[in-house]
Order: C-alpha cells, then sequence, then structure tokens
C-alpha cells in the first residue's frame, strides 16, 4: 500500500450470476484527493462505488480506508456519506431540519447540530434558505442542500452517484466549478461517478476511464485528454480525428505515419517498428483551418500534417465553430475553430476549398 493512499482499494471483483462487472480493479487515492470514475453506462463504476458505501459486497478484493478494512462494515457504520443524483431530500422537511437529520439520528446535542447546520449552510451559501422546504428551491439550491447533509457528518469519504445529473446544461456547467470549490475548502477525500467527461474534467484531480469492469486509463484531466493511452479513451474524451496507418519513418526525435490521403510527421518517438499498423488521434481543436496553406507557418514541409478539400458541413456554436472539412477521398476531418472576432471578413462557408494544417506535436500515436 503507498504511503500517502488513504483510500486503498486492491484486486476487487464483482459477479452478478456470471456477469463480471468489475474485474480486478486496483487503485491508491490520496487523502484529500477527488477522483472520478469516467465510463459509459453498464461499464462498472457505481458497482464500484456501491461496493465502497457497502451496498455491494465485493466477489473478492479488499477495501483499506485509513488503514481500516471495510469488509466487515455494513453501510449505516462506515464513516462515509453517499450523495445521490436523485437528491434524496425529504419533501416535508426544511431545508434546516434535512442537513440536521443524520445528526440528530446520531444523538448529538442540539447546540452542536446547530452550529454544524448554520456552519454548512453558510458553506452553501443558502443561510437564507434554511426554513424552505425542498419544493421551493432550484434544482442547484437542492443539490447544495444534499451536499450540505452528506458533509454535515464529516465523512472520512464522500461518495458522488452523478450529482449533477439532474440539472439542466447550463446550471451544470455553473454548479461544476461551484461544487469543486466547496468540497477542495472542506479537504474531505472524494470518489464520484460520471457518464459526463466535462463534470469529471472540471471536478477531479485525477480521472479513471472505465470499460467492462476495468480501468483503461487514470491520470490528471488534462493526461487522459492529450495524451490517450487508446482508441477507446481517445475517443471517449472529447472530440477527436482518428486515422489508422502505417509507421514509415521511426526515429528518435519523430515518427511519419501513412494514412493513404495525408501524411502525418509526429514530433516525438514512439516504441514501435516501421511498418506497424497504428492511430493517429488529432483533436479538431488543434487544426487551423485557411482559405491558403501557404499562409500556415506551421507546417515543416511540404507534403505532411495537411490536407485540402471542401466545407461540407458547420455549425455555429457562439464561442466557436465546427467545420466539416471533406478530403478527395472521401475522408472528414472535424476542425473547430475560435471565433475571436465578432464580425470576420469573409468567413469560411458550405462548399468552399479549403486547407488543414497542424503542428507536429498536436497529434497522438496510438498502438493499441
Amino acid at each position: 500500500m503507498a504511503n500517502d493512499a488513504f483510500l486503498h482499494i486492491s484486486n476487487i471483483v464483482k459477479d452478478f450470476d456470471g456477469h463480471r462487472a468489475v474485474d480486478n480493479v486496483s487503485i491508491d487515492i490520496a487523502k484529500g484527493e477527488v477522483f472520478a470514475l469516467l465510463g459509459s453506462s453498464g461499464c462498472g463504476k457505481t458497482t464500484l462505488l456501491r461496493m465502497l458505501a457497502g451496498f455491494e459486497t465485493p466477489t473478492s478484493g479488499t477495501i483499506l480506508l485509513d488503514g481500516r478494512d471495510l469488509a466487515a462494515l455494513p453501510p449505516y457504520e462506515r464513516p462515509m456519506n453517499m450523495m445521490f443524483q436523485s437528491y434524496a431530500l425529504f419533501p416535508h422537511l426544511s431545508v434546516f431540519d434535512n442537513i440536521a437529520f443524520g445528526l440528530r439520528r446520531d444523538g448529538l446535542p442540539k447546540d452542536e447540530v446547530r452550529s454544524r447546520v448554520e456552519a454548512m449552510l453558510k458553506l452553501v451559501q443558502l443561510a437564507p434558505y434554511a426554513k424552505r422546504k425542498p419544493h421551493q428551491l432550484s434544482g442547484g439550491q437542492q443539490q447544495r442542500v444534499a451536499l450540505a447533509r452528506s458533509l454535515a457528518k464529516k465523512p472520512q469519504l464522500l461518495l458522488l452517484d452523478e450529482p449533477l445529473g439532474a440539472l439542466d446544461k447550463k446550471l451544470r456547467e455553473e454548479t461544476q466549478i461551484e461544487l469543486a470549490n466547496i468540497i477542495h475548502d472542506v479537504g474531505v477525500t472524494c470518489v464520484m461517478v460520471t457518464h459526463d467527461q466535462e463534470e469529471a474534467m472540471t471536478m477531479a484531480s485525477r480521472i479513471a476511464v472505465m470499460s467492462e469492469g476495468r480501468f483503461l486509463q487514470v491520470g490528471a484531466p488534462a493526461d487522459i485528454y492529450e495524451t490517450p493511452a487508446s482508441r477507446f479513451v481517445a475517443d471517449f474524451i472529447g472530440n477527436v480525428n482518428l486515422m489508422d496507418g502505417t509507421l514509415v519513418e521511426d526515429e528518435a526525435d519523430h515518427v511519419v505515419v501513412d494514412c493513404g490521403d495525408m501524411q502525418h510527421r509526429v514530433g516525438h518517438g514512439i516504441t514501435g517498428t516501421r511498418g506497424m499498423a497504428v492511430t493517429v488521434a488529432l483533436r479538431p481543436e488543434k487544426i487551423r483551418l485557411r482559405r491558403d496553406a501557404l499562409k500556415s507557418t506551421a507546417v515543416p514541409e511540404a507534403g505532411v500534417n495537411r490536407a485540402h478539400g471542401t466545407i461540407k458541413d458547420l455549425a455555429y456554436f457562439g464561442s466557436f465553430t465546427v467545420y466539416h472539412l471533406q478530403m478527395a477521398s472521401g475522408r472528414v476531418l472535424k476542425i473547430s475553430q475560435s471565433n475571436v472576432e465578432r464580425q470576420p471578413g469573409a468567413p469560411l462557408t458550405w462548399g468552399d476549398s479549403a486547407w488543414a494544417t497542424w503542428t507536429d506535436l498536436s497529434q497522438v500515436v496510438l498502438t493499441q
């Protein structure tokens, strides 16, 4: 067990009637860390969270919290709280009484209950709403009440199950940063489950991308996004152009990949051999789109890291525009361009001829 591991998950397996929901997962999580389990429905992330909470029993493996084996502890004795997507607030109780509920059940003195609840209300900025019922609050306010109730008992571990899933897109984006700041201020160790990549990237210090019960990659948000370890991770996190090709040049400081209708020069070496099949991953925002490729200084030499085609489609999103550039071969490149000018002169539109260019540090070469 690592010295700084507060939560130690070792070789956890969970089988349901012959189906392996969690497949030999191990991870160490440090005290105060916000760790996200990210994956699509059915990948095993919620099952793993439920095993931490004690709602499911592992088929094999161990879970240690601060050195203590949780196997024999029922959910109500575990030093943790779980916040559900539905918030599970009591509709007949006020905000104050919802937050105080668990403290009163534990038999805390009245004065301590009041001081803790008032501290939580201040933390989540809901003191003026203490006497309101849940139905008198907005979705974001209800979410903060649920968080305050989860934190009031001072859990060693906070478990979040799709914490913002019930909110609309705009409110979810606003609440992500707010929730992350509250958790950071409290300093509680947190494990969250989400299928929303933006939520994981915004809130977590580390992310585990899960598929079929396994961890495919664990790392900081920037590492997962910029240096994906496989096609699945690259495709699951954000938008990406994935291009199959052959390694035709393999040097210590660069490689060249032939993808048929384009050549990629990548400014770093890889562990591989000439002639092997690889995949080049290129994010849409790393590409520059111009009417004339000669205006670009980003291309190291003619014939590589560039593509010519016709604007097949475009979508305006306000702060950025997404273009689909169709090449002569039929391949379509997705390109995202920031709209830095409010009224650009002669913007590219449907049917226009254009060049896409990118630097040799824009791509990632994937071997799996």
